[in-house]
This record gives C-alpha cells, structure tokens and sequence, in this order.
C-alpha cells in the first residue's frame, strides 16, 4: 500500500505511514456502497407520518342535501376526498418500519470501499495529533486553514475530547466522529476526510 504523508496541525509534514492495504486498499464495491447508504437512510426515518382518511376527519355526519331533485350530484359526505377539509384517500398511515438489515460483512466491505476512494481520490489527510489549547471555534478554523480544506469536513479521532467537541459544533461544515462511529454514509458525504494517526489503527483493526 502506498504511503501518506503525516501532518501537525499547522499542515506542516511530520513523517510518513503505510495504511493497510486490507482496509485502504481494496477493490471498491460500488453496489454495496449504495445498499449501505441506503440502509443509513432509511433506518434514520421515524415511520410516524400519517394522515386522516374521511371516517376520521371531523364532520361530515349528515347528507349534505338530498339524492335527487335539486339538479346537483350525489354526495353523500362532505368529508370525502374530493371535498375541502375532506378525508385522504389512501394517505400514509402511522408506524410504517422503514428499517433495512445488512450483515456485518457487507457493513464492513462498504466502509472499506468508501476509505479506499477517499485514498484514490486524494481526500484523505492524516494527523499525528488533533489537540486544541481550548474549546474556542476560531481554533479550530485556524487548523483547517492551515490544512487548507473547506467545505464538507469529517474529522475522525480515536477519542472526543471537550475542547475538540465544542471547538466543532459551530461549524456546519464540520462532522466530528470518534473512530468507532465512522459510518459509510458521513464518509461519503465528506468532501474531504481527516483522520489522527490512532484513529486510523483504531479503524484498521476493527476493518482488516
């Protein structure tokens, strides 16, 4: 596998490492990227939307005039369909499951996919450390300016620590994940992946 330059949080080169070919390196999977994503997606709706059908909408309890004779249509309800403040007519009903299952394999082949494009594609930066003096957002603009990324960041560490949790939070573009959280979905999402050195043994022996 090839190696990666190892960067200080002023983007200046510290050394080099060699990722796992078994987890960096692989043939990506594009099929089981999509599954993965869109198991990440649909287990994240909540299934609760619902709507009322015309027995449960208010009103409506009496014919609004009589069958025949007065040159008008039939109608037997004002609470049908076609009628204001009527009932839906095959609407979306509560506690719909929306939940996918993918096995472990599958989950770990798409996350190794989703690393080995962001090597190919030059997404990836690696830190030896990622460590602020305290909890302020402009630090942590400083070191993201210094690596000279923007846009859609994920930053992965092997432990959250409170300076770096509340350093991020404010800023949108900024995913903070510790590294037994990392997911295909948010590393696809990210235009570019940062990653400290324990974070990515942490990742290697949980994938290879």
């Amino acid at each position: 596998m090839e190696k990666v330059d190892v960067l200080n949080i002023k983007g200046e080169k510290v050394k080099d490492i060699t990722l796992a070919k078994e987890v960096f390196g692989i043939e990506p999977n594009d099929v089981v990227i999509y599954d993965a994503i869109r198991l990440a997606n649909s287990n994240a709706r909540q299934g609760t939307h619902s709507v009322k059908s015309r027995a449960e909408v208010s009103g409506g309890g009496r014919k609004p005039w009589r069958q025949k004779g007065t040159g008008r249509a039939r109608q037997g309800s004002t609470r049908a369909p076609h009628w204001y403040h009527g009932g839906v007519a095959f609407g979306p009903q509560t506690e719909r499951n929306y939940t996918l299952k993918m096995n472990r394999k599958e989950r770990k082949l798409a996350l190794k996919s989703a690393l080995t494009y962001k090597v190919l594609d030059k997404e990836l930066i690696v830190l030896d450390e990622l460590k602020l003096a305290s909890n302020k957002t402009k630090d942590m603009k400083e070191v993201l300016s210094n690596l000279k990324v923007d846009r859609n960041i994920l930053v992965v560490v092997n432990e959250l620590d409170d300076n770096l949790v509340l350093a991020t939070r404010n800023l949108d573009n900024v995913l903070l994940l510790s590294a037994d959280e990392i997911n295909t979905l948010d590393v696809i999402s990210a235009n570019v992946l940062i990653v400290t050195e324990e974070a990515i043994k942490s990742v290697e022996e949980a994938l290879a």
